[in-house]
Protein backbone atom coordinates (compact mmCIF):
# COMPACT_ATOMS: atom_id res chain seq x y z
CA UNK A 1 0.00 0.00 0.00
CA UNK A 2 1.44 3.40 -1.06
CA UNK A 3 1.02 6.47 1.20
CA UNK A 4 0.44 9.85 -0.42
CA UNK A 5 1.13 12.80 1.90
CA UNK A 6 -0.29 16.27 1.36
CA UNK A 7 1.92 19.17 2.36
CA UNK A 8 1.21 22.93 2.43
CA UNK A 9 4.25 23.73 0.32
CA UNK A 10 3.19 21.39 -2.53
CA UNK A 11 0.12 21.80 -4.74
CA UNK A 12 0.42 18.29 -6.10
CA UNK A 13 2.41 15.15 -5.36
CA UNK A 14 4.76 13.87 -8.03
CA UNK A 15 3.62 10.26 -8.78
CA UNK A 16 7.00 9.52 -10.41
CA UNK A 17 9.03 10.39 -7.30
CA UNK A 18 8.06 8.07 -4.39
CA UNK A 19 11.12 9.16 -2.35
CA UNK A 20 9.76 12.70 -2.23
CA UNK A 21 6.41 11.40 -0.96
CA UNK A 22 8.04 9.29 1.76
CA UNK A 23 10.30 12.20 2.83
CA UNK A 24 7.30 14.45 3.34
CA UNK A 25 5.46 11.68 5.16
CA UNK A 26 8.44 11.08 7.50
CA UNK A 27 8.74 14.79 8.31
CA UNK A 28 5.04 15.00 9.12
CA UNK A 29 5.17 11.84 11.23
CA UNK A 30 8.25 13.05 13.14
CA UNK A 31 6.60 16.39 13.85
CA UNK A 32 3.41 14.68 15.04
CA UNK A 33 5.42 12.27 17.24
CA UNK A 34 7.40 15.14 18.79
CA UNK A 35 4.22 17.12 19.50
CA UNK A 36 2.47 14.08 20.98
CA UNK A 37 5.45 13.23 23.22
CA UNK A 38 5.69 16.84 24.37
CA UNK A 39 1.97 16.90 25.16
CA UNK A 40 2.25 13.72 27.24
CA UNK A 41 5.29 15.02 29.16
CA UNK A 42 3.50 18.29 29.89
CA UNK A 43 0.43 16.38 31.11
CA UNK A 44 2.51 14.20 33.46
CA UNK A 45 4.44 17.24 34.77
CA UNK A 46 1.21 19.15 35.37
CA UNK A 47 -0.32 16.20 37.25
CA UNK A 48 2.78 15.89 39.47
CA UNK A 49 2.81 19.63 40.12
CA UNK A 50 -0.88 19.71 41.06
CA UNK A 51 -0.28 16.85 43.51
CA UNK A 52 2.26 19.05 45.29
CA UNK A 53 5.37 17.10 44.27
CA UNK A 54 8.62 18.99 43.71
CA UNK A 55 9.20 19.43 39.97
CA UNK A 56 12.91 20.29 40.27
CA UNK A 57 15.37 17.41 40.52
CA UNK A 58 17.89 19.23 42.74
CA UNK A 59 16.72 20.99 45.95
CA UNK A 60 17.76 24.65 46.36
CA UNK A 61 20.89 25.50 48.34
CA UNK A 62 20.03 24.97 52.01
CA UNK A 63 17.98 21.81 51.49
CA UNK A 64 18.83 18.19 50.69
CA UNK A 65 16.65 15.22 49.76
CA UNK A 66 15.39 13.12 52.65
CA UNK A 67 17.18 9.72 52.47
CA UNK A 68 13.89 8.04 53.48
CA UNK A 69 11.74 9.91 50.95
CA UNK A 70 13.31 11.45 47.83
CA UNK A 71 10.22 13.67 47.31
CA UNK A 72 10.71 15.34 50.69
CA UNK A 73 13.33 17.99 51.48
CA UNK A 74 15.12 18.36 54.81
CA UNK A 75 17.24 21.28 56.00
CA UNK A 76 20.99 21.17 55.41
CA UNK A 77 22.01 23.01 58.60
CA UNK A 78 25.41 24.22 57.40
CA UNK A 79 24.10 25.68 54.12
CA UNK A 80 20.92 26.98 55.81
CA UNK A 81 23.04 29.20 58.09
CA UNK A 82 24.54 30.83 54.99
CA UNK A 83 21.06 31.35 53.51
CA UNK A 84 19.96 33.08 56.73
CA UNK A 85 23.09 35.23 56.62
CA UNK A 86 22.35 36.30 53.02
CA UNK A 87 18.80 37.35 53.95
CA UNK A 88 20.09 39.19 57.05
CA UNK A 89 22.64 41.11 54.96
CA UNK A 90 19.89 42.09 52.51
CA UNK A 91 17.74 43.32 55.42
CA UNK A 92 20.70 45.46 56.46
CA UNK A 93 20.61 47.18 53.09
CA UNK A 94 23.31 45.23 51.23
CA UNK A 95 22.77 44.45 47.54
CA UNK A 96 23.60 41.13 45.80
CA UNK A 97 27.03 42.34 44.62
CA UNK A 98 27.97 43.53 48.10
CA UNK A 99 26.74 40.28 49.67
CA UNK A 100 28.73 38.25 47.12
CA UNK A 101 31.89 40.21 48.02
CA UNK A 102 31.33 39.65 51.75
CA UNK A 103 30.83 35.90 51.31
CA UNK A 104 33.93 35.66 49.12
CA UNK A 105 36.06 37.51 51.70
CA UNK A 106 34.81 35.20 54.44
CA UNK A 107 35.85 32.16 52.34
CA UNK A 108 32.36 30.65 52.19
CA UNK A 109 32.05 28.02 49.45
CA UNK A 110 29.70 28.76 46.55
CA UNK A 111 26.61 26.49 46.31
CA UNK A 112 28.10 24.28 43.55
CA UNK A 113 31.48 24.03 45.30
CA UNK A 114 29.74 23.22 48.57
CA UNK A 115 27.71 20.41 46.95
CA UNK A 116 30.90 18.98 45.45
CA UNK A 117 32.65 19.12 48.82
CA UNK A 118 29.84 16.97 50.26
CA UNK A 119 30.19 14.40 47.46
CA UNK A 120 26.93 15.40 45.76
CA UNK A 121 26.50 15.70 42.01
CA UNK A 122 26.04 19.14 40.48
CA UNK A 123 25.58 20.16 36.82
CA UNK A 124 27.68 23.29 37.24
CA UNK A 125 31.32 23.34 36.08
CA UNK A 126 34.22 23.38 38.53
CA UNK A 127 35.20 26.95 39.42
CA UNK A 128 38.81 28.10 39.51
CA UNK A 129 37.99 29.94 42.75
CA UNK A 130 35.47 27.93 44.86
CA UNK A 131 34.78 31.02 47.00
CA UNK A 132 33.93 33.43 44.17
CA UNK A 133 30.22 34.13 44.59
CA UNK A 134 28.24 35.61 41.73
CA UNK A 135 25.67 38.37 42.34
CA UNK A 136 23.12 36.46 40.20
CA UNK A 137 23.44 33.45 42.55
CA UNK A 138 22.78 35.67 45.56
CA UNK A 139 19.79 37.29 43.84
CA UNK A 140 18.38 33.86 43.00
CA UNK A 141 18.64 32.79 46.67
CA UNK A 142 16.90 35.99 47.80
CA UNK A 143 14.00 35.29 45.41
CA UNK A 144 13.62 31.60 46.34
CA UNK A 145 10.19 31.35 48.00
CA UNK A 146 10.80 27.69 48.88
CA UNK A 147 12.84 28.88 51.89
CA UNK A 148 9.57 29.81 53.64
CA UNK A 149 8.70 26.08 53.77
CA UNK A 150 6.41 25.92 50.73
CA UNK A 151 6.57 24.18 47.37
CA UNK A 152 6.42 26.46 44.33
CA UNK A 153 5.47 24.73 41.08
CA UNK A 154 5.09 26.06 37.53
CA UNK A 155 7.54 28.94 38.08
CA UNK A 156 8.68 28.71 34.46
CA UNK A 157 7.17 27.71 31.13
CA UNK A 158 8.04 27.33 27.43
CA UNK A 159 5.69 28.15 24.57
CA UNK A 160 6.27 24.97 22.55
CA UNK A 161 8.81 22.32 21.63
CA UNK A 162 10.07 24.63 18.87
CA UNK A 163 10.43 27.69 21.11
CA UNK A 164 12.56 26.38 23.99
CA UNK A 165 13.13 29.77 25.64
CA UNK A 166 12.28 29.54 29.36
CA UNK A 167 9.97 32.29 30.61
CA UNK A 168 8.93 33.22 34.16
CA UNK A 169 5.29 32.60 35.02
CA UNK A 170 3.52 35.48 36.81
CA UNK A 171 3.00 34.81 40.53
CA UNK A 172 -0.78 34.36 40.15
CA UNK A 173 -0.21 31.46 37.71
CA UNK A 174 2.26 29.66 39.98
CA UNK A 175 1.04 26.93 42.35
CA UNK A 176 2.20 27.58 45.93
CA UNK A 177 1.63 24.77 48.44
CA UNK A 178 2.50 25.82 52.03
CA UNK A 179 4.15 23.79 54.80
CA UNK A 180 5.71 21.07 52.64
CA UNK A 181 9.12 21.25 54.36
CA UNK A 182 10.76 22.96 57.31
CA UNK A 183 11.14 26.72 56.76
CA UNK A 184 14.58 28.34 56.77
CA UNK A 185 13.33 31.92 56.42
CA UNK A 186 10.28 33.44 58.12
CA UNK A 187 7.59 34.39 55.59
CA UNK A 188 7.37 37.96 56.89
CA UNK A 189 11.12 38.40 56.50
CA UNK A 190 10.96 36.94 52.99
CA UNK A 191 8.24 39.43 51.97
CA UNK A 192 10.22 42.29 53.51
CA UNK A 193 13.29 41.29 51.49
CA UNK A 194 11.19 41.28 48.31
CA UNK A 195 10.07 44.85 49.12
CA UNK A 196 13.68 45.90 49.63
CA UNK A 197 14.68 44.23 46.36
CA UNK A 198 11.81 45.93 44.53
CA UNK A 199 12.97 49.33 45.80
CA UNK A 200 16.65 48.51 45.27
CA UNK A 201 18.94 51.39 44.42
CA UNK A 202 22.31 51.87 42.83
CA UNK A 203 25.33 52.68 44.89
CA UNK A 204 26.64 56.21 44.56
CA UNK A 205 29.89 56.78 42.69
CA UNK A 206 31.59 57.50 46.02
CA UNK A 207 30.74 54.00 47.24
CA UNK A 208 28.71 55.43 50.13
CA UNK A 209 25.42 53.77 50.99
CA UNK A 210 22.65 54.85 53.32
CA UNK A 211 20.21 52.57 55.16
CA UNK A 212 17.29 54.89 54.32
CA UNK A 213 17.77 54.58 50.55
CA UNK A 214 14.62 53.13 48.97
CA UNK A 215 12.52 53.86 52.08
CA UNK A 216 12.17 57.66 51.83
CA UNK A 217 9.49 59.29 49.69
CA UNK A 218 8.30 62.82 48.93
CA UNK A 219 5.24 63.76 50.98
CA UNK A 220 3.93 65.88 48.11
CA UNK A 221 4.37 63.92 44.84
CA UNK A 222 5.10 60.47 46.31
CA UNK A 223 8.36 60.04 44.34
CA UNK A 224 11.51 58.58 45.90
CA UNK A 225 14.03 60.80 47.61
CA UNK A 226 17.50 60.25 46.16
CA UNK A 227 20.53 59.94 48.39
CA UNK A 228 23.05 62.63 47.41
CA UNK A 229 26.67 62.76 48.45
CA UNK A 230 30.16 63.55 47.15
CA UNK A 231 33.72 62.79 48.23
CA UNK A 232 33.89 66.37 49.51
CA UNK A 233 30.98 65.81 51.92
CA UNK A 234 31.38 64.52 55.44
CA UNK A 235 28.53 62.39 56.78
CA UNK A 236 26.69 65.37 58.26
CA UNK A 237 26.38 66.96 54.79
CA UNK A 238 24.83 63.98 52.96
CA UNK A 239 21.18 64.63 52.11
CA UNK A 240 18.06 63.26 50.44
CA UNK A 241 16.29 65.21 47.69
CA UNK A 242 13.00 64.65 45.81
CA UNK A 243 13.72 62.89 42.50
CA UNK A 244 10.90 64.82 40.74
CA UNK A 245 12.30 68.15 41.91
CA UNK A 246 15.80 67.21 40.80
CA UNK A 247 14.56 66.41 37.28
CA UNK A 248 12.16 69.34 36.98
CA UNK A 249 12.04 72.07 39.62
CA UNK A 250 8.61 73.24 38.44
CA UNK A 251 6.85 69.92 39.04
CA UNK A 252 7.60 69.61 42.76
CA UNK A 253 9.16 71.86 45.39
CA UNK A 254 12.44 70.95 47.06
CA UNK A 255 11.83 68.30 49.71
CA UNK A 256 15.37 68.15 51.04
CA UNK A 257 16.48 66.67 54.34
CA UNK A 258 19.95 65.88 55.65
CA UNK A 259 20.60 62.17 56.24
CA UNK A 260 21.80 62.72 59.82
CA UNK A 261 18.65 64.75 60.67
CA UNK A 262 16.43 62.07 59.12
CA UNK A 263 18.19 59.34 61.15
CA UNK A 264 17.80 61.35 64.35
CA UNK A 265 14.07 62.00 63.82
CA UNK A 266 13.25 58.44 62.76
CA UNK A 267 15.19 56.85 65.61
CA UNK A 268 13.57 59.25 68.10
CA UNK A 269 10.09 58.20 66.93
CA UNK A 270 10.99 54.50 66.76
CA UNK A 271 12.27 54.63 70.36
CA UNK A 272 8.93 56.08 71.46
CA UNK A 273 7.02 53.35 69.58
CA UNK A 274 9.24 50.56 70.95
CA UNK A 275 8.92 51.90 74.50
CA UNK A 276 5.15 52.35 74.19
CA UNK A 277 4.43 48.90 72.75
CA UNK A 278 6.80 47.16 75.20
CA UNK A 279 5.46 48.90 78.31
CA UNK A 280 1.77 48.88 77.35
CA UNK A 281 1.54 45.67 75.31
CA UNK A 282 -1.89 44.57 76.58
CA UNK A 283 -3.41 48.03 76.22
CA UNK A 284 -1.91 48.36 72.74
CA UNK A 285 -3.27 44.96 71.68
CA UNK A 286 -6.74 45.73 73.06
CA UNK A 287 -6.93 49.16 71.39
CA UNK A 288 -5.67 47.76 68.10
CA UNK A 289 -8.25 44.97 68.10
CA UNK A 290 -11.06 47.43 68.85
CA UNK A 291 -9.92 49.86 66.15
CA UNK A 292 -9.43 47.18 63.53
CA UNK A 293 -12.76 45.52 64.33
CA UNK A 294 -14.61 48.84 64.19
CA UNK A 295 -13.13 49.73 60.81
CA UNK A 296 -13.12 46.31 59.24
CA UNK A 297 -16.37 44.77 60.53
CA UNK A 298 -18.66 46.93 58.37
CA UNK A 299 -16.34 46.68 55.38
CA UNK A 300 -16.14 42.91 55.74
CA UNK A 301 -19.94 42.64 56.02
CA UNK A 302 -20.38 44.65 52.81
CA UNK A 303 -17.75 42.56 51.03
CA UNK A 304 -19.40 39.29 52.08
CA UNK A 305 -22.79 40.56 50.92
CA UNK A 306 -21.35 41.63 47.56
CA UNK A 307 -19.53 38.29 47.25
CA UNK A 308 -22.79 36.39 47.81
CA UNK A 309 -24.56 38.49 45.17
CA UNK A 310 -21.85 37.92 42.57
CA UNK A 311 -21.69 34.19 43.33
CA UNK A 312 -25.48 33.95 42.95
CA UNK A 313 -25.36 35.78 39.61
CA UNK A 314 -22.56 33.47 38.44
CA UNK A 315 -24.70 30.40 39.22
CA UNK A 316 -27.68 31.98 37.41
CA UNK A 317 -25.55 32.51 34.31
CA UNK A 318 -24.58 28.83 34.32
CA UNK A 319 -28.29 27.91 34.14
CA UNK A 320 -28.99 30.55 31.44
CA UNK A 321 -26.10 29.34 29.25
CA UNK A 322 -27.25 25.71 29.62
CA UNK A 323 -30.79 26.63 28.54
CA UNK A 324 -29.34 28.67 25.67
CA UNK A 325 -27.52 25.59 24.38
CA UNK A 326 -30.72 23.55 24.57
CA UNK A 327 -32.72 26.21 22.72
CA UNK A 328 -30.11 26.35 19.97
CA UNK A 329 -29.99 22.54 19.69
CA UNK A 330 -33.79 22.41 19.36
CA UNK A 331 -33.78 25.16 16.73
CA UNK A 332 -35.64 27.70 18.87
CA UNK A 333 -32.95 30.35 18.29
CA UNK A 334 -30.62 30.86 15.34
CA UNK A 335 -26.90 30.13 15.44
CA UNK A 336 -26.03 33.83 15.07
CA UNK A 337 -28.30 34.77 17.94
CA UNK A 338 -26.88 31.94 20.05
CA UNK A 339 -23.28 33.04 19.43
CA UNK A 340 -24.05 36.67 20.28
CA UNK A 341 -25.90 35.83 23.51
CA UNK A 342 -23.48 33.16 24.71
CA UNK A 343 -20.48 35.44 24.17
CA UNK A 344 -22.11 38.18 26.23
CA UNK A 345 -22.94 35.81 29.11
CA UNK A 346 -19.48 34.20 29.06
CA UNK A 347 -17.83 37.65 29.17
CA UNK A 348 -19.99 38.56 32.16
CA UNK A 349 -19.01 35.31 33.87
CA UNK A 350 -15.32 36.01 33.28
CA UNK A 351 -15.73 39.46 34.87
CA UNK A 352 -17.55 37.91 37.82
CA UNK A 353 -14.75 35.39 38.38
CA UNK A 354 -12.23 38.24 38.54
CA UNK A 355 -14.46 40.20 40.97
CA UNK A 356 -15.03 37.14 43.17
CA UNK A 357 -11.30 36.39 43.39
CA UNK A 358 -10.57 40.04 44.23
CA UNK A 359 -13.23 40.10 46.98
CA UNK A 360 -12.00 36.81 48.46
CA UNK A 361 -8.46 38.22 48.58
CA UNK A 362 -9.66 41.39 50.35
CA UNK A 363 -11.66 39.38 52.91
CA UNK A 364 -8.65 37.15 53.56
CA UNK A 365 -6.49 40.25 54.00
CA UNK A 366 -8.91 41.60 56.60
CA UNK A 367 -8.74 38.31 58.51
CA UNK A 368 -4.92 38.36 58.50
CA UNK A 369 -4.63 41.84 60.01
CA UNK A 370 -4.75 40.70 63.63
CA UNK A 371 -1.95 38.24 62.93
CA UNK A 372 0.11 41.08 61.41
CA UNK A 373 -0.28 43.11 64.60
CA UNK A 374 0.90 40.17 66.73
CA UNK A 375 3.95 39.78 64.51
CA UNK A 376 4.65 43.52 64.83
CA UNK A 377 4.52 43.29 68.65
CA UNK A 378 6.94 40.36 68.65
CA UNK A 379 9.38 42.23 66.39
CA UNK A 380 9.21 45.39 68.51
CA UNK A 381 10.02 43.42 71.69
CA UNK A 382 13.26 42.19 70.06
CA UNK A 383 14.53 45.77 69.87
CA UNK A 384 13.59 46.89 73.39
CA UNK A 385 17.28 46.96 74.44
CA UNK A 386 18.65 48.62 71.29
CA UNK A 387 20.75 51.73 71.83
CA UNK A 388 21.15 52.79 68.19
CA UNK A 389 19.29 52.45 64.93
CA UNK A 390 20.47 49.53 62.79
CA UNK A 391 19.55 48.85 59.13
CA UNK A 392 18.02 45.49 60.12
CA UNK A 393 15.74 47.05 62.76
CA UNK A 394 14.76 49.84 60.35
CA UNK A 395 13.74 47.48 57.55
CA UNK A 396 12.00 45.11 59.99
CA UNK A 397 9.70 47.74 61.49
CA UNK A 398 9.32 50.49 58.89
CA UNK A 399 7.56 50.31 55.52
CA UNK A 400 8.06 53.86 54.26
CA UNK A 401 9.05 57.36 55.39
CA UNK A 402 7.45 60.47 53.90
CA UNK A 403 9.15 63.87 54.07
CA UNK A 404 6.98 66.97 53.75
CA UNK A 405 8.26 70.41 52.84
CA UNK A 406 9.18 72.37 55.95
CA UNK A 407 10.66 75.77 56.81
CA UNK A 408 14.35 75.59 57.58
CA UNK A 409 14.05 77.29 60.96
CA UNK A 410 12.74 75.59 64.08
CA UNK A 411 13.20 72.02 65.27
CA UNK A 412 9.49 71.57 66.04
CA UNK A 413 8.55 72.06 62.42
CA UNK A 414 11.12 69.48 61.36
CA UNK A 415 9.70 66.86 63.68
CA UNK A 416 6.29 67.29 62.13
CA UNK A 417 7.67 67.05 58.59
CA UNK A 418 8.59 63.34 58.77
CA UNK A 419 5.79 60.76 58.68
CA UNK A 420 6.64 57.11 59.34
CA UNK A 421 4.56 54.21 58.02
CA UNK A 422 5.22 51.14 60.17
CA UNK A 423 4.84 47.55 59.08
CA UNK A 424 1.31 47.23 60.45
CA UNK A 425 -2.17 47.52 58.85
CA UNK A 426 -2.66 50.93 57.22
CA UNK A 427 -5.98 51.42 59.07
CA UNK A 428 -4.07 51.60 62.35
CA UNK A 429 -3.19 55.12 63.55
CA UNK A 430 -0.19 54.49 65.78
CA UNK A 431 0.31 58.17 66.69
CA UNK A 432 -3.31 58.41 67.86
CA UNK A 433 -2.92 55.31 70.05
CA UNK A 434 0.30 56.66 71.57
CA UNK A 435 -1.39 59.95 72.49
CA UNK A 436 -4.19 57.99 74.20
Amino acid sequence: MRFIAIHDSFDTVDPNNPNLDMGIFKNMFNEFYARDTSRKIRAVTKAKGNRGEHLCTVPPYGYIKDPKDKNHWIVDEEAAENVKRIFKLCMEGKGPSQIADILAKEKILTPSSYQRSKGRKTPHPVLADPYKWDSATVADILEQRSYTGCTVNFKFYTNSIWDKKTRVNPLEKQLIIPNTQEAIIDEKEFEKVQEIRENRHRRTKTGKINMFSGLVFCGNCGAKLYFSTTNYFNDSQDFFVCSTHRKNRNECSGHIIRACVLEQLVWMHMREVISYVTCHEEYFRKQVEEELLTKSAEKKRQQNKLLDEKQKRFDELDIIIQKLYESNALGKISDDRFVKLSQGYETEQADLIADIESLESEIQLQEEQNRSVEQFIEKVKKYSDFRELTPYALHSLVKAIYVDEYPMEGRKHREKSVKIEYDIPKELNLDKLMKA
